[in-house]
């Protein structure tokens, strides 16, 4: 069934109107039919479609990083990789509104983020 599979994902590619680089270079030679077995659907996709993809991945990483700035300055948490106590904590909701909120611990000195449930 996985081949099956792996040979419509190529012919899919290969018929895509929107892609039509991909089968330019395998039709001169470009790629050669060893390269397009072993391709993942990353490698296969037209440049928009790469794009697209690249700026929805950005999009995610800056929706679900912490800011760096911010948080609360205390010294009750000892950093576990340079003994120091020069810390700061923030509160974050990341599960459901019934639990607890996480609290992360950044040491300020080493950089280490440690959350604390």
């Amino acid at each position: 069934m996985k081949y099956k599979n792996r040979v419509r994902s190529r012919i899919s590619n290969l018929k895509d109107s929107k892609n039509p680089d991909l089968r330019k270079n395998v039709l001169c030679g470009a790629i050669t039919p060893e390269q397009i077995a072993v391709m993942t659907s990353e490698e296969m996709a037209s440049n928009e479609l790469k794009e697209i993809r690249k700026a929805m991945t950005k999009e995610a990483i800056r929706e679900h990083q912490m800011a760096k700035t911010g948080g609360t300055q205390t010294d009750l948490f000892t950093c576990g990789k340079c003994k120091k106590k020069n810390c700061t904590y923030t509160q974050v909701q990341t599960r459901s509104s019934d639990e607890p909120m996480t609290t992360f611990v950044v040491c300020n000195d080493a950089g280490v983020t440690v959350p604390f449930c």
